[in-house]
């Protein structure tokens, strides 16, 4: 048996608890615009510390900021995990998980990662349908629930131009044509371009938004390994930001070097693209911090071969100095395994001081002791730019015995001015909005 495998072996004969090493930094200390980047700390164990997915108990809800209250906008979905607004105040929710990707489970890697993910709840067969929710009478619960899309595969991001909207599955993206206040499209889409997928798969989720001219169409690629452990052939395309002609359907990358980008906005002040990426696991609790970076056209951010600039990641092979010495680091750091994968401009918000800003879902991790993550924050921003640390919007998520109640993902603001999160633990979307 080889070490790799044999390492995961001893993890899992531990029952999937909190193996490896533990973290000697605050989660403070990896969040800002120059985060604290120690010494990488590779263990023989790596850290496989699981926050056990049980749902939440009746009558239980997070906790929200300050001057904000949250409720229950959705309850009782299939794994929501994004989020989409459309100009009638509809909601419309991906409830998806990931697709069959037989080749990501092989070997005892593969297999012990398979547990690891069921426990935190992400084992679960995939919906494969977009569903609408209406709340009519704006009383912030959504009365009205139907089947929007299915027989999707692993769908996640949408956007809307003009009539045509844009459905990003997992190997795909597709368009379907929509007539405002439909509350189904039965019709056959239109395939816009293939995207990266196949039986391997590793990061499956596919954002998408469009430019604010509707022209391009951004679409986010995450790698298919952690540091490119499966060949960096399987690659190709990945770990990226495509910008696509959505007259021609013809593709560029727009940026590279990003592990895991997965939510997307465009920042009101600057007009510049933002994204939050989730970076490299398996070098230690304080290492790599995730982020939120503006998108520069031609840019490369360093995945996989190095980190945060031009931090060599030595696991790497072959190396590749030339390409190393053109990484740019991101401009704010969120913590170190906190899975952000949620983002939205406050523009529209109504929450006291949520007004100008970035909120960010963060999904927990799985690769840090004690748990980062678990959470929605808000990070502020001035002339376009984060300024000063991260003030949390929804907490609670895990329970006294440190068990995930729920996992927030998406993030969207409503009609309304209130802040909807997909919880895809709970099976809930939560509605945070200002105290009256």
């Amino acid at each position: 048996m080889r070490k790799p495998q044999l390492v995961f072996v001893i993890a899992l004969a531990g029952g999937l608890a909190a193996c490896g090493e533990t973290s000697s930094l605050q989660v403070s200390d990896g969040t800002g615009p120059s985060p604290k980047l120690p010494e990488p700390n590779k263990t023989l164990i790596p850290t496989v510390n699981i926050a056990p997915a049980i749902g939440w108990p009746a009558g239980a809800k997070p906790t929200a900021a300050a001057g904000t209250q949250v409720a229950a906008f959705a309850e009782n979905l299939d794994h929501p995990r994004w989020l989409y607004v459309l100009p009638n105040g509809d909601v419309l929710v991906a409830e998806t998980n990931a697709p069959p990707k037989p080749d990501d489970s092989k070997g005892i890697r593969g297999w012990v990662m398979e547990k690891v993910m069921g426990r935190a709840g992400a084992g679960v067969p995939s919906a494969n349908r977009i569903t609408l929710l209406r709340d009519q009478d704006h009383d912030g619960v959504a009365e009205t629930r139907t089947v929007f899309l299915e027989n999707l595969n692993s769908p996640f991001g949408m956007t809307l131009v003009g009539n045509d909207l844009y459905v990003a599955d997992t190997d795909r993206l597709l368009r379907f044509n929509y007539e405002t206040g439909a509350t189904s499209i039965k019709s056959e889409p239109i395939k816009v371009v293939d995207l990266p997928g196949g039986t391997l798969n590793h990061h499956w989720t596919k954002n998408v938004i469009a430019s604010k001219d509707g022209s391009k169409l951004y679409v986010t690629v995450g790698s298919n390994s952690n540091v490119g452990e499966n060949g960096l052939d399987q690659e190709e395309g990945r770990a990226a930001i495509w910008e696509v002609d959505r007259a021609t359907g013809n593709h560029r990358i727009f940026a590279s070097g990003l592990r895991n980008p997965n939510g997307m906005s465009w920042e009101p002040t600057s007009g510049a693209l933002w994204t939050a990426v989730n970076e490299r696991d398996e070098i230690g609790s304080d290492l790599v911090p995730d982020y939120i970076t503006s998108v520069k056209d031609g840019a490369f951010y360093g995945w996989p071969f190095s980190y945060y600039g031009q931090h060599v990641d030595v696991r790497v092979e072959p190396q590749n100095p030339d390409l190393v010495a053109k990484a740019i680091a991101p401009d704010y750091a969120v913590g170190p395994h906190t899975a952000s994968l949620g983002l939205t401009f406050a523009e529209g918000s109504k929450l006291p001081s949520f007004t100008s800003g970035a909120f960010i879902g963060q999904h927990g991790s799985w690769n840090r002791k004690p748990y980062s993550g678990y959470k929605v924050i808000f990070v502020p921003f001035s002339a376009g730019k984060p300024t000063g640390q991260p003030v949390d919007v929804l907490t609670g998520f895990l329970d006294k015995d440190e068990k995930a109640m729920g996992r927030p993902v998406g993030v969207v603001i409503d009609q309304q001015g209130s802040l909807l999160v997909a919880d895809d633990v709970g099976n809930k979307v939560w509605r945070v909005s200002a105290v009256k």
